[in-house]
């Protein structure tokens, strides 16, 4: 798993993992200048929409940016991820076959967590590093530490909720890698062309992150 170990490492470093749908392909150009102009040169791109690999492949041709997958749901929508350029996977929960799949490829996943007996099931397929998702709908920052007590070996990337004004508070639990959040990259603003905005929310989130 060094493949993991290394990606997770880069994880570290970011901080915050921008977590974006976008509708329209186009504004992956835009929208990868904003975020890498802003500091914030990683992104991982939903397949929530029809947009999605062809999103991934702008932004990973770039040559630039750190480039993932979201809400990868299926093999097919991985095997489309990688293909694309997509260098991780993330999904919302459990599916065993894709992660073996993924492993498989020699691609790291960080599937999504929210039980203890997710954790274990996640173990038991080598993994540990996990997304703990959706993070404040699921007690936020309390019910991690208290997930994360039994398991002093499974590191984490909340997702769901996170924000600027609570974003720090993840990152000072040692346990957290990363934090995935969408309040930089919002759809709305990418569709309405508000590239200069997510431009400022990036750069923000950088001198956030900056200050641990």
């Amino acid at each position: 798993m060094s493949d993991t170990n290394d990606m997770v490492d880069t994880l570290r470093t970011f901080g915050v993992i921008p977590v974006v749908a976008i509708d329209n392909a186009a504004d992956a150009a835009p929208l990868g200048e904003a975020l890498v102009s802003g500091g914030l040169s990683i992104a991982e791109v939903t397949f929530r929409t029809e947009a999605a690999s062809e999103a991934i492949a702008t932004l990973a041709g770039r040559g630039d940016m750190l480039v993932g997958a979201g809400t990868v749901l299926s093999i097919e929508q991985a095997d489309r991820a990688m293909d694309a350029g997509a260098a991780f996977l993330v999904s919302p929960g459990i599916n065993p076959k894709v992660i073996e799949h993924a492993i498989g490829c020699g691609v790291p996943i960080f599937p999504g967590v929210a039980t203890p007996t997710d954790i274990e099931l996640a173990m038991s397929l080598g993994l540990d590093t996990l997304k703990f998702f959706p993070a404040e709908a699921f007690g936020g920052l309390p019910t991690l530490k208290a997930l994360a007590a039994p398991y002093r070996m499974v590191k984490f990337i909340p997702t769901g909720g996170i924000g600027a004004t609570n974003l720090m508070d993840y990152l000072a639990f040692d346990r957290v890698v990363a934090c995935g959040g969408s309040w930089m990259v919002k759809s709305d603003l990418i569709a309405a062309g508000k590239f200069e905005r997510i431009h400022q929310l990036a750069y923000e989130a950088v001198q956030l992150v900056a200050s641990r």
